[in-house]
């Protein structure tokens, strides 16, 4: 990334602390991690990783094919996220273009559901040119269109100071949506409105893993049976 919940576990997740190094690692990556030896990875105790697809409607990424199939080969619970650009188009479709090109999620034991990264625009005004109330709207089209698609509410990756200056620190999603935070710190600060934990927590743009670092709030069970049922 540029920048920067199955019901029985609800209680352990919450209790859980995001700081434990044994919980499931993970990573994400894009198209400029390319060559990954995913044996390697999974020897260096990664677990699970998210793969860019698709960016706006009209990228996707060079390396998800590859990366996609190097990780189902090597054993990985895997997912696809999307990079969104609110400005360009609606969350619907966006959430169409994500669907159609690697996006989707399967009840096949090793797919995560996929995530939207809503965060700092790249190329301009850092919300898009959004008022908080449309970027709500916006980000709700997106999760109800693939809610709708897959029968699994997209996880959100953001963080605290992006979600809270432009969408007023919603907590209209907080009751479907897993969270992922991206936080480059020793430990979590303050999350997003609603949510009481997060699922994922990015700690790292760089390690000793391809891309960004990651890790899993919860245990290795919790993750394996996550993938298919994230509800809060």
């Amino acid at each position: 990334m540029k920048y920067l919940a199955y019901v029985s576990l609800a209680i352990a997740l919450a209790n859980a602390s995001p700081t434990k190094r044994a919980d499931p690692q993970g990573i994400d990556v894009s198209d400029y991690q390319t060559d990954i030896d995913w044996t390697t990875v999974v020897d260096n105790g990664v677990t699970f990783v998210y793969i860019k697809a698709t960016e706006g409607t009209s990228y996707v990424s060079s390396q998800f094919d590859t990366q996609y199939t190097g990780a189902t080969d090597a054993g990985l619970i895997r997912g696809a996220y999307h990079f969104a650009h609110p400005d360009e188009s609606s969350g619907a479709t966006q959430a169409s273009y994500f669907l159609a090109n690697g996006g989707g999620w399967s009840a096949d034991g090793i797919t995560l559901p996929g995530a939207l990264d809503i965060e700092y625009n790249p190329d301009g005004d850092e919300c898009y040119g959004l008022s908080a109330t449309d970027m709500v709207s916006w980000v709700s089209d997106f999760s109800s269109t693939y809610e709708s698609s897959t029968g699994r509410y997209p996880v959100i990756y953001t963080t605290t100071d992006w979600w809270t200056t432009c969408t007023g620190n919603s907590a209209s999603f907080a009751d479907n949506n897993p969270l992922w935070i991206a936080d480059y710190a020793s430990s979590i600060g303050t999350l997003p409105a609603g949510w009481e934990y997060t699922t994922f927590w990015q700690y790292a743009d760089s390690g000793s893993n391809p891309g960004d670092q990651d890790v899993f709030n919860g245990d290795a069970a919790g993750l394996s049976r996550h993938h298919g049922a994230w509800l809060r």
